[in-house]
């Protein structure tokens, strides 16, 4: 479409605003950032809106060309940027809103009403998004809804949200920079990494007690957590009380977890809760077969006995005899390796994932066009 006959904003691209709780290390951001730096600025030109002061990922975002607004400098949400938010959205309106996780979900819609904007898309990218956002009241605040798993779009609609109003759009994932790496950097070490945040829906406790499992039957692994969170306190504790506390190290999340995952001979997640998680598009795309629970859009993800295995969430001994399995037998790594890199290239690349996000944009901008 050209720009000229876009309608409500001829000539120029459509102010996109991303709005989010923070920019500090974490699955949402980093897909976020993706997107909006390869958004086509001849149709969209993104902001990011923050509703705290945590800024990880605020040189990135710069170094793309993303405008970013800070509505408070807190660490933690409150009544002063909530008031920002309301204030802002009233004062200068965007010709797109997108909240990303739960509280700029509920607050965005909610302010973005009241300042009339019609043009909002409710996104919902976790396990437990739909509770936490409280959907079940909030979803006719938006126009459409974005979900990154095949459960999230079932209950919205089972919920009562049309079909066509829901569209589910997979993470996707820059497979030239999430690489295998060259053969003399493969791990040598029977390192199991988990790059999860330290919250409850992760579930950190039952991957401990997994991998003490495991350490009974392969004493040479090492578990590597690596992230930060609200449980962040709790996890090491867990870790420290372990029989397999010697062989558990904890680090925080960083902007670029390569490093992380060229050490790793498998990837975990224990979640209970998931939507469609970044970490094993990464590690697949790199060539590492994953061991995770069967939850959310995980099962869309891992194709088990071909490219990892799954188990049931809170199932700590099938969990550990996974683990074990996997680190017993590297020709069985290297297959479901191979096997995960060539799935995530054949259906998660990122260019699919902006695309997809383009038309989604471009269609509630027609749609919600004169209302």
């Amino acid at each position: 479409m050209a720009a000229s006959s876009r309608p409500g904003r001829p000539g120029r691209p459509a102010r996109l605003v991303m709005l989010l709780q923070d920019l500090a290390f974490g699955g949402t951001q980093r897909q976020a950032l993706e997107l909006a730096a390869r958004l086509d600025r001849a149709r969209f030109a993104p902001e990011f809106w923050m509703l705290t002061g945590l800024g990880d990922f605020a040189p990135h975002a710069r170094a793309a060309g993303i405008a970013l607004v800070w509505l408070s400098s807190e660490p933690t949400v409150g009544l002063a940027s909530l008031g920002a938010l309301r204030k802002r959205l009233a004062a200068d309106r965007p010709d797109l809103l997108v909240p990303l996780t739960a509280v700029p979900n509920i607050w965005g819609r909610v302010f973005g009403r009241l300042a009339g904007l019609k043009a909002v898309i409710g996104t919902c990218r976790g396990g437990g998004a739909i509770r936490r956002q409280h959907e079940r009241f909030l979803k006719g605040l938006a126009a459409h809804h974005i979900v990154n798993s095949e459960p999230l779009r079932r209950e919205l609609v089972r919920l009562g949200r049309p079909e066509a109003a829901v569209t589910c759009i997979a993470n996707g994932v820059d497979t030239a920079h999430f690489a295998p790496p060259p053969e003399e950097l493969r791990p040598v070490r029977e390192v199991v990494l988990c790059p999860a945040r330290f919250c409850q829906d992760k579930d950190h406790e039952t991957l401990i007690q997994a991998f003490a499992h495991t350490v009974a039957k392969r004493p040479r692994a090492e578990l590597w957590l690596v992230g930060d969170g609200p449980l962040r306190t709790r996890v090491r504790t867990l870790a420290a009380r372990s029989p397999a506390r010697g062989a558990i190290r904890t680090y925080p999340a960083a902007p670029d977890p390569r490093p992380f995952f060229q050490q790793a001979s498998v990837v975990v997640l224990s979640s209970v809760r998931e939507g469609t998680p970044n970490v094993l598009l990464e590690a697949m795309s790199m060539g590492i077969p994953v061991a995770a629970t069967a939850v959310g859009g995980v099962p869309d993800l891992v194709v088990p006995g071909e490219t990892g295995l799954l188990s049931p969430a809170g199932d700590a001994r099938a969990l550990g005899e996974n683990l074990a399995r996997l680190l017993a037998d590297e020709a069985l790594r290297r297959r479901f390796g191979q096997a995960a890199r060539t799935r995530v290239l054949e259906r998660f690349s990122m260019e699919t994932m902006v695309r997809r996000h383009e038309a989604v944009f471009e269609t509630v901008l027609a749609e919600t066009a004169g209302r």
